[in-house]
């Protein structure tokens, strides 16, 4: 009797060419289906939440696969564990009814971007974080981005390779902070996204605008010119991958899933 699995997966964006599948089979989605075939000796092909790009970084991605096998949950963590890299670990398993789909069922998804700021490259954080050497003004940024919140054309924010159907997406959250300055050479920064999709690049584009409202080389209304004018052309150019973190999908309680990961909790708030 075939019953469905969702799994909770985390990984570093460091080396993989995102989560899909590629042809040279260095995508997460490539890794983590080699080592569920391993553990249960017969291909199993998974369905993921959300897509992240190459670099992009995993703290709850949530895949489900259907499967006739009858293995106690923690085996599938602990057995497929131990034929992924380090880099890469599942951090639950849980048996869901059949109309349970990780995608679809996704009610919004949500992205937490890391920003360096000083005046020194990031050494120890390589590829972990986003990196600027010129200040940036929180007030300035959270203004702009307030113009993007809600139902939108997000074709200026927008990647030329992006397969969705509709650029028309509703951004429910941006939330930006500081973190506490523990050194004079520095600090992080945490930009929370929350929307009920995202288009290719659609982060990393914003996160390229809103530094340069911060750094104070646009003003804060050219957020909305740039939103209205529905061309990527309009729009800084895109920023860095290496902050960028899937924080994971959000789904109806009824469930049961888990909805944070321990990962989560060594990225600076």
């Amino acid at each position: 009797m075939s019953q469905r699995i969702a799994l909770g997966l985390s990984y570093s964006g460091q080396g993989h060419h995102g989560w899909q599948s590629q042809p040279d089979g260095k995508g997460v989605q490539d890794i983590l289906e080699r080592a569920l075939e391993q553990f249960a000796q017969t291909p199993l092909r998974t369905l993921c939440a959300g897509r992240t790009d190459a670099g992009v970084h995993g703290l709850m991605q949530v895949v489900h696969f259907d499967t006739e096998l009858d293995r106690p949950l923690v085996s599938w963590v602990r057995g497929t564990n131990a034929h992924l890299p380090p880099e890469v670990a599942v951090q639950w398993a849980q048996a869901v009814p059949p109309e349970f789909h990780a995608r679809a069922c996704a009610l919004t998804r949500r992205y937490v971007y890391v920003l360096l700021e000083s005046p020194v490259r990031p050494s120890l954080e390589h590829g972990r974080v986003g990196w600027v050497f010129k200040p940036l003004e929180a007030q300035a940024m959270q203004q702009a981005a307030q113009v993007l919140l809600g139902t939108h054309d997000f074709s200026s924010f927008r990647a030329a390779q992006c397969q969705s159907p509709t650029p028309i997406k509703t951004l429910h959250r941006i939330q930006i902070e500081r973190c506490r300055q523990t050194s004079p050479l520095g600090s992080h920064w945490r930009f929370e996204f929350e929307a009920n999709a995202f288009l290719h690049h659609m982060i990393r584009n914003i996160m390229g605008c809103l530094i340069w409202v911060g750094q104070g080389l646009k003003p804060v209304e050219w957020m909305a010119h740039v939103l209205q004018a529905k061309d990527r052309d309009a729009a800084a150019p895109t920023f860095s991958a290496d902050g960028l973190y899937f924080a994971g999908p959000v789904y109806d309680p009824k469930w049961g899933l888990p909805t944070l990961n321990p990962a989560s909790d060594h990225l600076p708030h």
